[in-house]
């Protein structure tokens, strides 16, 4: 059995009060099984359903009862089936009992791995909890919990609740959801249960936990006080930046039919002598060199080992400074957590009062690190006291790294008083402007914090992953819109710019938007621009100016799809932007390709060059941007033409 191989059931709420959040429970769900295809593919997953009108498990044919709960995928290791199934789940046409589902759930994993206590075992259950459960037939319905509590706990199981709320539940029973949130309770005291309760599909998204990260210390040894005064802590990274995962080369070369094959692709380096006999130098016979000028030192494993800076492994305290001497954007990196040393309970007791003294105090401690011995760099951070809330865990640190005066970069600007009277607002525009930014506070007085970053997923990773999932199975379909979901994190709400449209309007009323004169020709660069040395009148130029412009305005307002022959650059720029096909850009590489040999080819006299040399330098840098190679030929003929006329400056692609 692999080493911390999870096995999970999913107990999802299908009944008719949760229709119109399973499209999302699907997408979490799915994702969850596609995040365990890439990271812990020998993970193992089960669905079970519950408020459907037929029934379907095993407890149903063994002792009766369980009525509309369903088992749609037994544990098995997940593969594409299981995200399938989950991106289809039945609609439900009764209300759902959670604690039988939960009952089946634990029964699924009892029958599976009976005895074994290998690996992790846990239920994960999205519901609204809006509806009441069966009374039990022997003792009250908080007996009947606590009996399923002491089992899970005896087989070593961990559950994860979702509750979904918020509109959801604004028409449902009040005395039904504070006995259901009280039974739930019950789980979270006397098992390892954590209950999460969210009221958007956003923070559905971000409440389920679809990657599982196994916490590992940095650091497990003595916080040192004095000389004379230790204590035993362990340290671990209480935060840190997900990250895309490592995509790793693929070989084709292994026959499709060989089932054993890794299709994976090993690179190994040699080093040969310069002097051309090709001879292979062994490692032993490597030394490292670094440039110093035109000469190469080489410098052994030796001689760097004798000079390197070799810290001892320990954690220090330096002193202790009032919190308001610590700015927040002081903070660097991830943040860690020191606890005391499990089943130590004199070092647990000795980090709660010195937690508790700092709290009280409003003080917080500087400390010096070096989390392994052989490590180079040593950490300076504070130690910030968190005092918990919950009887049964201990007290404990945050600790934040802090930046050396190398670090820090001091950026002055000037203040707004130094400007001119005529720039600076005036008390209605100044007020405007703070309504406005009142408006756009994710946290408001009087209501919840919108996009709480507990429950607010990466949108960028969550995107990712969806089309990764989209490839598998059609390797040529294009890059999806976005979704719903998540435009809501990544665009402004447009419910928020409708309750406040007087806010808005009163800013345009305030800040009048006027076109500066001076800024236009340099703003809106026009390919016809006269050549330096000119001597046309600037009327004419002024003139041509404004048509271009105009010309440029009218395209914009209509998707183009072909580069024209009087704004070339802009036309191509604006198909290379579109991303509503992958097409796009070799289109309008290969329009752009064709409409500079055009010109070339049909110059007099080097009347064509201008135009032909701002679409070389716009192909070149959409190139660059988007990571693709123009044709060679195309490069020639450019280059070759501009320097036959020697009036304009050579442009070429490397």
């Amino acid at each position: 059995m692999a080493r911390n191989k999870e096995k999970l059931v999913l107990l999802l709420d299908v009944g008719p009060s949760m229709h119109s959040v399973l499209p999302e429970v699907e997408k979490v769900c799915s994702m969850l099984v596609e995040k365990k295809l890439i990271f812990r593919k020998n993970d193992e997953v089960g669905v079970v359903v519950f408020g459907t009108e037929e029934t379907n498990n095993d407890l149903t044919k063994e002792v009766g009862g369980y009525d509309h709960i369903v088992v749609l995928e037994d544990i098995k290791v997940v593969d594409g089936d299981l995200i399938d199934t989950l991106q289809k789940l039945p609609r439900g046409t009764v209300d759902g009992d959670f604690l039988d589902a939960i009952v089946v759930g634990m029964d699924m994993l009892i029958k599976k791995y009976k005895d074994i206590h290998k690996g992790k075992k846990r239920l994960c259950l999205i519901t609204n909890a809006v509806h009441p459960i069966k009374d039990s037939l022997e003792g009250t319905k908080e007996d009947q919990v606590e009996t399923i509590a002491a089992q899970m706990t005896a087989q070593g199981m961990k559950m994860e609740s979702v509750v979904v709320r918020g509109r959801l539940s604004q028409d449902a029973n009040k005395r039904i959801m504070d006995e259901n949130d009280r039974l739930l309770s019950i789980f979270s005291k006397q098992t390892l249960t954590r209950t999460v309760y969210v009221d958007s599909p956003t923070s559905l998204l971000g409440a389920l936990k679809t990657r599982r990260i196994t916490p590992v210390t940095v650091f497990r040894g003595d916080l040192e006080l004095s000389p004379d005064m230790k204590i035993k802590v362990w340290v671990y990274k209480r935060t840190q930046e997900e990250k895309f995962p490592t995509l790793k080369k693929y070989s084709e070369k292994a026959p499709q039919t060989n089932k054993f094959a890794t299709h994976q692709v090993k690179v190994d380096y040699e080093y040969k002598t310069v002097d051309g006999a090709s001879k292979v130098v062994p490692p032993e016979q490597r030394i490292k060199g670094y440039r110093y000028g035109p000469q190469v030192v080489p410098i052994s494993a030796a001689e760097w080992d004798a000079v390197k800076f070799k810290p001892e492994k320990g954690v220090k305290l330096l002193g202790f400074t009032d919190a308001s001497n610590i700015m927040r954007h002081y903070y660097m990196k991830d943040v860690y957590l020191f606890i005391a040393e499990p089943g130590n309970t004199r070092a647990i007791l000795s980090v709660s009062a010195i937690a508790r003294a700092m709290k009280e105090m409003n003080k917080v401690a500087i400390l010096r690190c070096v989390w392994r011995q052989g490590q180079q760099n040593v950490v300076l951070g504070v130690l910030t006291p968190n005092i918990s809330q919950n009887d049964k865990l201990p007290d404990s640190f945050y600790f934040n790294v802090l930046p050396f005066i190398e670090d820090v970069r001091e950026y002055q600007f000037p203040s707004f008083n130094s400007f001119p009277v005529s720039w600076q607002p005036n008390e209605q525009q100044q007020k405007a402007a703070d309504e406005l930014v009142q408006m756009l506070n994710l946290a408001p007085s009087g209501k919840e914090e919108a996009l709480l970053p507990d429950y607010t997923p990466n949108p960028v990773l969550e995107r990712f992953y969806r089309h990764l999932e989209l490839k598998s199975k059609q390797p040529d379909a294009a890059v999806p819109p976005l979704d719903g979901t998540l435009k809501r994190i990544t665009e402004p709400d447009p419910e928020l710019f409708f309750e406040n449209k007087s806010v808005i309007d009163a800013l345009r009323k305030h800040f009048e938007l006027k076109e500066n004169p001076k800024l236009k020709k340099s703003a809106r660069r026009l390919l016809r621009e006269k050549p330096s040395g000119s001597n046309d009148e600037d009327g004419d130029a002024d003139v041509s100016d404004a048509q271009a412009v105009n010309s440029i305005e009218k395209a914009l307002v209509v998707k183009i799809e072909k580069i024209g022959d009087l704004t070339p650059v802009q036309d191509f720029e604006v198909i290379l932007s579109r991303r509503d096909s992958p097409e796009w850009v070799g289109k309008a590489i290969k329009e752009m390709r064709d409409k500079i040999l055009g010109l070339l080819s049909d110059s007099h006299e080097g009347d064509n060059h201008l135009i032909a040399v701002e679409c070389i330098a716009a192909l070149r840098k959409g190139c660059i941007l988007e990571q693709v190679s123009p044709s060679p030929s195309l490069c020639f003929c450019a280059t070759v033409s501009a320097f036959a006329t020697a009036k304009w400056p050579v442009i070429a692609f490397s």
